[in-house]
């Protein structure tokens, strides 16, 4: 899914220009056995983060010498690291926008540290690959629907065998469609599965998220989106040809 070399494991980074605020959270996340490393502008931000050296990367929305839409943006040309956005409260175009250009999710400030490193390993839960030597049941289980496939042991997507490069989070929503197949997905299940959180009421995370991916496989098949939305309630993936198989 990545391009980039294999990370750290534990190593962040946190790109934000409230010096304050970064140094805030960097001893508090060192004390959760992080590492973090800090940039404060876009053109110093972006460098550290096309480096590769980073499991994960904490993105302000305003920084010095351009936005971390920008930044965001660039990067997603380049690499799938894992990416959460931190936004003024209230800003729901911020979010919608950031999630919309391949944020995997997103933290409204102010906000509580300890909320910020649940969200942190909620994402590992969901994107990191087994250590070597360990094996997990569905580690080289591959899952299709149609023409859409994909590898859990790589986490890799194909559709009519072309690649389809998909965020972390897009991973985890197919995975949870293409296992529940012919049914309905709620909102809340998709949340759950891919972001390691509930909803609130006002929370569009998981449409966006969704969105993107019915984009993505809609261009690859060449065919209306394969993904229907239920109306109040989810997600609906149709179970014609559903196989499982094991690589």
């Amino acid at each position: 899914m990545g391009k980039g070399k294999i990370s750290p494991v534990n190593r962040l980074l946190i790109v934000d220009d409230d010096h304050a605020l970064v140094k805030l959270l960097k001893r508090f996340l060192e004390g959760e056995a992080f590492q973090v490393d800090a940039a404060y502008d876009h053109a110093s931000g972006l460098s550290a983060a096309l480096a590769g050296d980073h499991e994960l990367i904490v993105l302000d929305v305003m920084l010095p010498g351009g936005s971390g839409f920008e930044l965001l943006k660039e990067l997603r040309r380049h690499s799938q690291v894992p990416v959460l956005l931190l936004t003024a409260r209230g800003e729901a175009v911020d979010r919608i926008v950031g999630l919309e250009i391949g944020a995997d999710d997103y933290l409204s400030k102010p906000f509580d540290p300890r909320e910020l490193v649940a969200r942190i390993r909620a994402i590992f839960r969901r994107t990191r690959e087994p250590a070597a030597g360990e094996v997990h049941p569905e580690q080289d289980e591959v899952l299709t629907v149609g023409d859409i496939s994909m590898s859990l042991g790589s986490r890799t997507v194909t559709c009519a065998g072309e690649p389809v490069d998909v965020t972390a989070v897009e991973f985890n929503v197919l995975e949870l469609l293409l296992r529940n197949a012919g049914k309905i997905v709620t909102r809340e299940q998709i949340a759950e599965a891919a972001l390691g959180r509930s909803l609130n009421l006002l929370d569009r995370s998981v449409d966006v998220h969704v969105s993107r991916l019915r984009r993505k496989l809609s261009a690859a098949l060449g065919a209306d989106e394969f993904i229907k939305p239920i109306r109040g309630t989810g997600y609906f993936l149709p179970a014609e040809t559903v196989e499982k198989s094991k690589a």
